[in-house]
């Protein structure tokens, strides 16, 4: 079954080239295309969507709060396109929940491959976004009690924030993806969040 793709950027070059690109792959439809984020909405309300990827600064509807929408009210994913001068605008799309972070001077393979994990429930964020975005955070680091989570957990949380899948995450500790999600779902549940992403912040902003 393929991934039902929505591409939306304001600039048509980089939307139209995506689309061809990215429908060569074929485990990718793309379903439709937008120029800013109130039509990916609207898109996505009116249509089965897989997954969203979307540029940050748009006009109408930034990608940001576009992910917001999108997310709150339809069960597509996002994955935002981002470039470096867009610390703030990632720090919001982090919190309302988008699951991929992707440079746009990739290649194409790296965009669909991280397309293809985010459609499989992982969250994907580019090791130098990551890293820029740990540095800034690092210097308002807040103190999180750790005595709510055994051992075991805090291994799972550690695993998040440096960006390994579930499958990565069973590798490295041994045991199954299935048990990850267990513990994944206990993480949420005492802390609160919503998603795997936030769970990589909480362990950023620092442990007691």
């Amino acid at each position: 079954m393929s991934i039902r793709l929505l591409i939306c950027d304001d600039d048509a070059l980089i939307r139209e080239s995506l689309r061809i690109i990215l429908s060569m792959d074929k485990e990718i439809e793309v379903i439709d295309v937008a120029e800013n984020g109130l039509k990916a909405l609207d898109i996505c309300i009116k249509n089965k969507i897989d997954i969203a990827l979307l540029d940050v600064r748009m006009p109408v509807m930034n990608g940001v709060e576009a992910a917001r929408e999108i997310i709150s009210k339809t069960s597509s994913k996002v994955i935002i396109l981002t470039t470096f001068d867009e610390d703030e605008y990632i720090k919001e799309a982090l919190r309302n929940g988008a699951s991929g972070y992707i440079l746009k001077n990739n290649p194409p393979d790296k965009i669909i491959n991280t397309i293809k994990l985010v459609a499989s429930g992982n969250s994907v964020m580019e090791e130098s976004v990551f890293n820029k975005f740990k540095e800034n955070m690092v210097s308002d680091r807040e103190q999180i009690d750790t005595s709510m989570f055994t051992e075991r957990e805090i291994e799972v949380i550690k695993a998040i924030s440096e960006g390994l899948s579930n499958k990565e995450i069973a590798s490295k500790l041994f045991i199954s993806e299935g048990t990850v999600k267990n513990y994944i779902t206990n993480i949420l549940n005492k802390t609160g969040l919503s998603h795997r992403t936030q769970i990589a912040i909480y362990y950023i902003k620092g442990y007691k």
